[in-house]
């Protein structure tokens, strides 16, 4: 009489960051909704930041990353996830300059959970002091921008100090959006504290 063996090819820890990477993508994609065009070839003012702040505080920098680059890559393959329902290879190359920031949301994440886990295995959120906190998302800001900015001003044939000075605008509401960011994960409304 033969016996069956379970085979688990993929321990349940594993399985459930996958799922929240991948929650946390589909919740980058309906923020990345949230958002206000801006006229000329300025990237839009939207919620998508948010994503990046809460992949890299609550999954860390390996599960954070993966959750960006699902997101990415989600919208690359044509779905319309990025601001104002844009997608593809081409948006995100050429659209608007505004690629450099899709790809600085990625690093970013990585950067934020690096900084604030110290380690690729996520702490309880409750671990993290809120300076670290928002030491870690503030990086994470400094990364999109050191990303984003030089790609706009390649794609739109800007000066780099023109495009600095196009996206300077931006910084305070993205350390507003940190702040809020830094509230909610605080309060607990996104660990189920």
């Amino acid at each position: 009489m033969a016996t069956e063996q379970s085979v688990d090819l993929v321990d349940d820890d594993t399985v459930g960051w996958f799922t929240k990477a991948v929650l946390l993508a589909a919740l980058t994609a309906a923020l990345a909704q949230i958002s206000i065009p801006l006229p000329g070839t300025l990237p839009p003012f939207s919620l998508q930041p948010f994503g990046m702040f809460f992949a890299g505080l609550l999954l860390g920098p390996l599960w954070g990353g993966v959750a960006l680059l699902l997101y990415v890559l989600v919208g690359i393959a044509g779905a319309p996830v990025f601001s104002n329902a844009n997608a593809g290879l081409g948006y995100v190359i050429a659209g608007q300059g505004t690629g450099g920031f899709l790809v600085g949301f990625l690093v970013g994440a990585v950067v934020a959970g690096a900084i604030a886990h110290r380690s690729l295995t996520p702490k309880p959120v409750a671990d993290l002091s809120v300076p670290v906190q928002v030491v870690a998302l503030a990086a994470a800001v400094a990364v999109v921008y050191a990303i984003g900015v030089p790609w706009l001003a390649v794609v739109t044939g800007l000066p780099f100090a023109r495009a600095a000075a196009v996206m300077a605008p931006y910084i305070p509401l993205d350390l507003l959006k940190l702040g809020i960011a830094v509230g909610v994960v605080q309060g607990g409304y996104l660990a189920g504290r």
